[in-house]
């Protein structure tokens, strides 16, 4: 792997990540849309409805699947958990 690849991927995995940062889908129509939409290279030719798929996919995700799997309360679960453990350290590490 070339090494700006290996540090691109570094960058993402220990700052969005750890972030809850990372959506990859909506990063991709992101640059899709403005791909095609300044005609650059071969996504001059590419038809918007793949577009407006991927649209429709990063909805359906955001909307039904994840709340169906619990990640959105999971990542506020553990929010509420960091902030609980830092007010106990600060109280009792007087």
């Amino acid at each position: 792997m070339p090494l700006t690849t290996l540090l691109t991927a570094t960058v993402f995995n220990n700052i969005l990540l750890e972030k809850g940062a990372f959506m990859p889908l909506i990063i991709i129509i992101v640059l899709l849309t403005l791909l095609r939409y300044f005609e650059i290279g071969p996504f001059a030719s590419l038809s918007w409805w793949w577009i407006a798929g991927l649209m429709a996919a990063a909805f359906v995700w955001f909307e039904f699947i994840e709340k169906a799997l619990g990640l959105d309360k999971r990542k506020a679960h553990d929010e509420s958990e960091k902030a609980r453990q830092e007010r106990v350290n600060k109280n009792f590490k007087k």
